[in-house]
């Protein structure tokens, strides 16, 4: 059984003025996704600005949110690292603190080859008894999770389920389908790519658009999974020109700003990210507006 099916968020986490984590907005931003149909959170992702938090805040973080959503649904904690045992470390904090499944990222930098790739997420798996989603984003760490790796990890570690695609390649989409026989539990991680990618048989997404448009984005999946594929293509082609928007600069600081912009009071960014440019500030408020989020 999968994690989850539908729209799962790719949840920030929110900064007080003075930089610390601010844990009681991070209670509230899970109340808020839980009353807006958000079918699960993924905490210390990408979005999460993990990669600048300490391995006390990415801990806590996961322990806090776990407390705060009660088991209403489902929790996947990323534990990534460029370290195997740095990722089999949190791994084992993050199931000790609750976490229903597991993100864990290619090792960044390193650019491993195939087969220390299957040697590291064999090794965080037999670490923990949670289902483990592989995260395939070689833009930002530079390696690649070929497709054939994808599969056989999938089809020889018991709890190493699925994999979050974020290459952006529809094609190789339909390829990791078509080679596991519809038995990886596959998630968009682009949202420009949602009614496409389940249209092959993926589970949902993992979403950065959930942030602002919770209800809408698990709509898009549910819509299609009951037959509406109509309610799905216009939700996605809907969102289009704001998708864009929220990848004018890097993840996640235009989802940030746009937060802040609709008045939930997030926070900033921690360095190296910085704040977001004018221009590209008022090209997020525009595609906002027209889609009625401000």
């Amino acid at each position: 059984m999968a994690i989850f099916t539908g729209a799962g968020v790719a949840l920030i986490t929110p900064m007080k003025q003075d930089g610390n984590v601010n844990f009681e907005k991070l209670e509230e931003l899970v109340e808020y996704h839980v009353a807006n149909e958000t079918d699960a959170i993924i905490i210390c992702g990408t979005t999460g600005e993990a990669s600048t938090l300490s391995e006390e805040e990415h801990i806590e973080c996961i322990k806090v949110c776990c407390d705060a959503v009660g088991k209403r649904i489902p929790v996947v904690a990323g534990t990534g690292s460029n370290s195997t045992e740095s990722a089999v470390y949190l791994s084992r904090k993050a199931q000790d603190a609750g976490a229903d499944g597991l993100l864990v990222v290619t090792p960044y930098y390193n650019k491993c080859t195939q087969n220390g790739l299957k040697e590291h997420y064999k090794k965080i798996a037999n670490a923990v008894d949670v289902p483990i989603l592989m995260y395939n984003i070689p833009g930002r760490t530079g390696v690649k999770i070929a497709v054939d790796t994808v599969v056989s990890l999938c089809k020889e570690v018991p709890n190493i389920v699925g994999v979050k695609d974020a290459i952006g390649d529809i094609a190789e989409v339909a390829e990791v389908m078509a080679k596991s026989e519809g038995t990886i539990d596959l998630y968009s991680g682009n949202d420009d790519m949602i009614t496409p990618t389940i249209s092959l048989g993926g589970k949902g997404v993992i979403s950065v658009l959930s942030n602002v448009a919770p209800k809408d984005t698990h709509d898009m999946v549910a819509s299609f999974m009951a037959g509406d594929v109509e309610k799905s293509k216009a939700l996605q082609l809907k969102y289009f020109h704001l998708i864009k928007a929220l990848f004018c600069e890097v993840n996640p600081i235009p989802v940030k700003k746009a937060m802040n912009l609709m008045g939930m009071e997030v926070g900033s960014l921690r360095l190296p990210l910085t704040e977001m440019e004018e221009a590209n500030a008022k090209r997020l408020s525009d595609e906002m507006k027209k889609v009625g989020l401000l």
